[in-house]
This record gives structure tokens, C-alpha cells and sequence, in this order.
């Protein structure tokens, strides 16, 4: 059946869209379909696309709460691991925390210092530890100036000596200069440690912090 297009076009030239009672077919089909269309596109926008945007959400925690998961899920596994490991650093720490002396055990550790040059045939000409000492988080340093003259292999010997002490001490600033009488002089400073007890700790804590503000 053929569709006379003029014949549409007049209805719709004529129509009273005011009185929808006299409208022809074509009108009705159009205004049909538009109410159609309209009802999709009024019910994305006014509710699905809400609904739309919340799943969207829900997705991305969904893909969130995953990656927690699994990143917790890979910590419970290596908890044994990492508890180890753990100790392993705490056995390390203490074994390096035997190596400084307390403060009752400094005085010994100087003279085994003044011991170790002696014995190599070395000449102290100056032996003189710092009346402070330097305070860190739990150790402090004590620098001692010190002064020797011998031969070039007892001195040699005496910083073997000093490094194989079972206390930590480092010889620093090192400066040697020959000697009229074919010896050597050695200036350095020989550097010792000592770990803080408690109550010096807390009090280099709170020294650090300051005066508590009022």
C-alpha cells in the first residue's frame, strides 16, 4: 500500500493538537511514539542512571576490597617469615649491644686501649679521654686523644690490636710523622662507645623533646 506523504502532511497542517479527540491516525502514532521514547529516556536519567553509577561503585570497592585481601592474605602467609626474620634482627642488635661497654665497664676498656700500645713497645705521650661524652639515642661516644711514638709496624700492630677488642673502638684523625731518632708519632683519636642504661635514655629522650610546652 502506497503512503500518500501529502495526505499525512495536511493532517498534521490541521490537527488541533489542543484536542487530541479529533486527531487522525498520524498524529496519534506520532505523539505514540514519542511517549515511548520518552518513557526509556526519562526512567535512565531519573532512576537507572543512579542505579547505574552505584554499581559503578560498587565494582571499583568490589576490585578494592580484592586487593586488600590479597595483600593481607600474602602477609598472613609470610608471617612466620617475617616473625624470623624479626628475631634474627633482635639477636643481631643484641649481639652488636654487647659490643659497648656499660658505664661501669668503661674504665677497663681504657685500659685495655693503654694495654694494647704497651705491649707493642709504643710510647703513650698522651693519653687523654674527653671529660664529656657525646650522647646518641641509647649509646654515647667517648673520644680520647692519644699519642704514641714507636716503629711503623708497632703501630701498625697496636691498630690490629685495638680493632680485635671484643668493645668497639675506632681510631680516627689519624696523622704519623717521622721522628729524629728514626721512631714514628702517631696523633689520632681513638673513638669507644657505651650504651645509655634506662634512665639515661629516657633522660636523652627527653632532652631531645624539649620542655614540655605550658
Amino acid at each position: 500500500m502506497a503512503i500518500n506523504f501529502k495526505q499525512i502532511a495536511d493532517d498534521f497542517k490541521h490537527t488541533n493538537w489542543k484536542d487530541p479527540g479529533t486527531w487522525t491516525f498520524a498524529p496519534k502514532l506520532l505523539v505514540l511514539v514519542v511517549v515511548l521514547v520518552a518513557i526509556p529516556v526519562a526512567g535512565f536519567f531519573g532512576i537507572w542512571q543512579g542505579q547505574i553509577e552505584e554499581l559503578e561503585k560498587g565494582l571499583q570497592q568490589e576490585e578494592t576490597l580484592k586487593k586488600d585481601y590479597l595483600a593481607k592474605k600474602t602477609q598472613a602467609i609470610n608471617l612466620d617469615l617475617h616473625r624470623q626474620q624479626l628475631r634474627e634482627i633482635d639477636t643481631q642488635f643484641g649481639a652488636l649491644l654487647k659490643q659497648l661497654p656499660n658505664k661501669s665497664q668503661m674504665d677497663a676498656l681504657l685500659v685495655d686501649i693503654n694495654q694494647s700500645g704497651l705491649s707493642r713497645g709504643l710510647q703513650f705521650e698522651l693519653f687523654r679521654p674527653a671529660t664529656t661524652e657525646s650522647a646518641r639515642e641509647f649509646y654515647s661516644e667517648l673520644p680520647i686523644t692519644v699519642k704514641v711514638t714507636g716503629t711503623y709496624h708497632d703501630m701498625g700492630a697496636f691498630a690490629a690490636d685495638v680493632g680485635q677488642l671484643p668493645r668497639i673502638v675506632t681510631l680516627n684523625d689519624i696523622s704519623i710523622e717521622a721522628g729524629k731518632d728514626g721512631n714514628l708519632s702517631m696523633d689520632a683519636t681513638a673513638r669507644t662507645f657505651r650504651y645509655l642504661d634506662e634512665g639515661e635514655v629516657a633522660a636523652q629522650r627527653k632532652a631531645t623533646k624539649g620542655p614540655a610546652k605550658k
